[in-house]
């Protein structure tokens, strides 16, 4: 069973081997996305040669993983999951079969630790402390299944679960 952490911050700053960027189907042109949240961040430090990679495999089936590499970021590895429908809707059994597929890739490509955002959980609507699931779970709910997932596995490492906060 892994070493699990829960912490508040970005995860594009987390001392990992890889990091899990919650993505889509790839269905939909790269032309007509606007990537956001981790996606977002990601690519503008990477530009697109891993969503260019991720595009060559073709549709991910829901909570498919694939690795690409990790250019300007200090990580050996990107593990990207299907973690929505394309309806952009996520659910527990989205969150729980990307989770499993992600810890499998890591433990697969020898990663001694792996950092997991909050899952299919950009379509809540957060007002004041109150977190609510518009189109599939809320943050609270998908950290609980990555954990769960985790805590299943025979992945020897760290895994860190962070919520996004700005520091």
């Amino acid at each position: 069973m892994p070493t699990i952490l829960r912490v508040k911050g970005d995860l594009l700053s987390q001392p990992v081997d890889a990091i899990v960027n919650p993505w889509n189907q790839n269905l939909i042109p790269h032309w007509l996305l606007v990537t956001q949240g981790v996606s977002g961040a990601m690519k503008r430090r990477t530009g697109r040669t891993p969503f260019d990679a991720l595009r060559r495999g073709g549709p991910m089936r829901l909570g498919e993983a694939r690795l690409t590499d990790a250019p300007n970021l200090p990580f050996c590895g990107l593990i990207h999951v299907a973690g929505i429908n394309h309806l952009w809707r996520s659910s527990e059994f989205s969150v729980r079969e990307s989770a499993r597929n992600a810890i499998r890739l890591a433990e697969q490509e020898g990663f001694a630790s792996v950092a997991f955002p909050a899952i299919g959980a950009g379509s809540s609507l957060t007002l004041g402390n109150r977190e609510f699931p518009l189109w599939g779970v809320t943050t609270k709910a998908s950290l609980a299944f990555i954990e769960d997932e985790a805590r299943k596995s025979s992945f020897p490492g760290q895994v860190i679960l962070v919520e996004f906060a700005k520091i």
